[in-house]
């Protein structure tokens, strides 16, 4: 099955292509690599929340934002490479949390982007992963992901 076929059975419909915020290109093919830039939870042209996961966010939401994230670094990767189907699989995600001080949860949070491409990608959505909490993220922004796609 190829991948449009299955985002067609997940009901998932690819977002446009996030216009990058400051002096960087949403994607980049290197070889049979498409490494994205990290993307942040834009959905509808605006940022859909901000502040601290643990404080202003709670981190069932947050999880959703890394959901979104991962969507957009989809559209962004498939923009880069020429269509969605020459994306074959996903090799490596990292993820920031924008978290208060006493929140350690930054795994489940990232699981949103993971979960979601492990549903689109099957096998190949097996990935080596970071999650990471950090002080404040561009835009205030709850949480940022960056992947790394294998070509088909």
């Amino acid at each position: 099955m190829n991948l449009t076929a299955r985002l067609e059975e997940l009901g998932i419909e690819l977002p446009a292509v996030v216009a990058p915020v400051a002096a960087y290109v949403p994607a980049v093919v290197h070889g049979d690599l498409v490494y994205t830039s990290g993307q942040l939870p834009i959905a509808g042209g605006g940022l859909l929340a901000t502040g601290k996961v643990g404080a202003e966010v709670d981190a069932d939401d947050a999880k959703s934002y890394a959901r979104t994230c991962a969507l957009n670094a989809l559209a962004a990767a498939a923009a880069a490479a020429g269509g969605v189907d020459r994306i074959a699989g996903v090799l490596r995600v990292g993820g920031f949390v924008a978290s208060d001080p006493a929140f350690s949860g930054q795994p489940g949070v990232i699981n949103g982007a993971s979960e979601v491409l492990g549903e689109i990608f099957g096998e190949a959505g097996a990935h080596a992963r970071a999650a990471v909490g950090v002080a404040v993220l561009p835009l205030d922004a709850p949480v940022e992901v960056e992947v790394t796609f294998t070509l088909a």
